[in-house]
């Protein structure tokens, strides 16, 4: 076991690379963040530079070495986790070839076509529906057809977080976490999806990727000499195999058991849960194979947005909140909080569809718009503001219904992220799901997570299990109101009944708004 008293978590997100120092009971010391670029150079297309990574991490892991004032020899492990599916093309030199293609790339959309028309079993991890284009077999597809020079030289095609995982060890390895999430790695099935690769003419893709497909928290290597010296950290450091951002996350909220869901809030809702069997069904992902722990299957789900349609409506709508804020120096959102807190649940038959962006699950529907309906004269801000809450508390629960009736039931939520802040949204999603909502005392658990592994990968802790149970720690719970529960199905019912109705109507507007933003402007 390894005898440093510290942990370091590596998270390097679409924003930059953040790095924590925490003790064995999850304490936090220091966080130190490094910002990064990421360029657009069209339409759909994101990208980011590995230097650019490394770069970052080596700032900050210096920064907050400094800024804790723990001796480097103090840290027992470190692991990482980052964005997926961010992929990086390397030679047979180890040099990368191009750009990362981000994960919020989307320049695969027709590949994704193209993998959902094989109709290969492995497509049941994305519901046997539409295939995103940011997946693995989407955007290899594109680097053959669109850049086959880079895709014959590239010897290696890795996510992020085998990347850097690389740099580190100078080990390829894969996790088994981006590997299942989004390369349809089942461990079930023999591993990699052969026939789904050969389908679409990239079966040689298999051998790029790194062989050795490791759980997260296995013990990768050591800290390379060259690593060590830009890290300033000792050579032979232990390193421990992470994963996905929001994951690892999930694992910092203490989601290791079977039923437990993780609910990570922001501008959009990333929902994962854990099942003791698989569970297949159309309008949601997984069940992922060994994808968080060993032994059990990940089911996930998401709202594409959700805190960026609270910051819309504060921005455009809500001047009047906005100054009355100023007057009496609160948040904007504590005056709308009040106005929503005086609205009985339902907002007096006011519904908000919350698709701005599109669907994610159940439909995964791009061209699918928001709606608001039930409007009358008698509706106020106060109104809308409760409804939009209460209509992302809908598409939640929508997602937790497809989930239900697919065999996987989800249990107790543990939450993180800004929207975490409003004790009314909590306790709409804790009544609207029927389900209690409970809060760490961690909140940058995607940092705290990756310390987790590290723990794991350097013997400080047996197993994930072991390291939750010592460094997550719950600080409260919101039970669910069984009234407010019972008053909100009726809505709920007319939420899911507004997508089948309005789909086509969605679909004509998103492209002829589409054809128009192409067309010349006349006059």
């Amino acid at each position: 076991m390894a005898e440093g008293q510290y942990l370091m978590g590596i998270d390097a997100g679409t924003g930059g690379v953040r790095v924590g120092i925490f003790d064995r009971e999850g304490k936090a010391l220091v966080f130190r963040g490094v910002e990064h670029e990421t360029r657009f150079p069209r339409s759909g297309w994101a990208e980011q530079s590995p230097d650019d990574w490394w770069n970052g991490m080596v700032g900050a892991v210096k920064g907050a070495l400094d800024e804790s004032g723990v001796a480097p020899e103090e840290i027992a492990g470190i692991s990482t986790d980052a964005t997926t599916c961010t992929v990086v093309a390397m030679d047979s030199n180890d040099r990368v070839i191009r750009p990362a293609l981000l994960w919020m790339d989307v320049r695969a959309s027709e590949q994704a076509k193209k993998v959902e028309e094989t109709g290969d079993p492995a497509l049941k991890y994305n519901g046997y529906g539409p295939v995103s284009a940011e997946w693995m077999p989407s955007k290899v597809l594109w680097l053959k057809e669109k850049e086959p020079d880079t895709y014959n030289a590239a010897a290696h095609i890795v996510d992020c977080v085998d990347w850097m995982t690389f740099r580190l060890t100078g080990e390829w390895t894969a996790s088994v976490n981006t590997a299942a999430f989004r390369g349809y790695y089942d461990r079930d099935a023999g591993g990699w999806p052969t026939s789904l690769y050969a389908a679409l003419g990239i079966e040689d893709a298999i051998e790029k990727f790194p062989e050795n497909v490791l759980d997260m928290g296995v013990a990768v290597g050591d800290l390379t000499k060259e690593a060590a010296e830009e890290l300033g950290l000792p050579e032979g450091t232990p390193v421990a195999q992470g994963g996905g951002d929001a994951f690892v996350g999930a694992l910092g909220l203490g989601m290791t058991e079977p039923g437990k869901m993780a609910l990570i809030t922001g501008s959009s809702h990333v929902i994962v849960g854990q099942a003791a069997e698989a569970h297949y069904g159309r309008g949601f992902f997984g069940s992922y194979t060994d994808g968080i722990i060993p032994g059990q299957y990940s089911v996930e789900g998401g709202q594409v947005s959700t805190g960026s349609i609270v910051a819309w409506f504060k921005n455009q709508f809500a001047a009047d909140a906005v100054a009355q804020a100023k007057e009496r120096g609160v948040d904007p959102y504590d005056i709308l909080t009040e106005m929503a807190e005086k609205i009985p649940p339902g907002s007096d038959g006011l519904i908000v569809i919350d698709y701005f962006q599109g669907n994610r699950t159940p439909h995964t529907d791009p061209l699918a718009r928001g709606a608001i309906w039930g409007l009358s004269l008698g509706h106020t801000p106060g109104h809308v503001f409760r409804a939009i809450l209460e209509g992302i508390c809908y598409g939640t629960e929508d997602i937790f219904r497809t989930m239900r009736r697919n065999g996987f039931r989800p249990g107790e939520a543990v939450v993180a992220g800004g929207p975490t802040k409003s004790e009314l949204w909590m306790q709409m999603h804790a009544d609207v799901s029927n389900i209690p909502v409970s809060f760490t005392r961690e909140s940058e658990s995607p940092v705290l997570g990756s310390a987790m592994l590290a723990g794991v990968g350097a013997g400080v802790f047996p197993d994930i299990q072991a390291a939750a149970d010592s460094m997550v720690h719950t600080e409260r719970t919101i039970e669910p109101n069984k009234e407010a529960h019972e008053a909100y199905q009726f809505y709920v019912d007319r939420y899911v009944e507004t997508y089948p109705q309005m789909k086509e109507s969605m679909h004509k507007m998103s492209r002829h708004e589409a054809a128009s933003e192409k067309a010349p402007a006349g006059g």
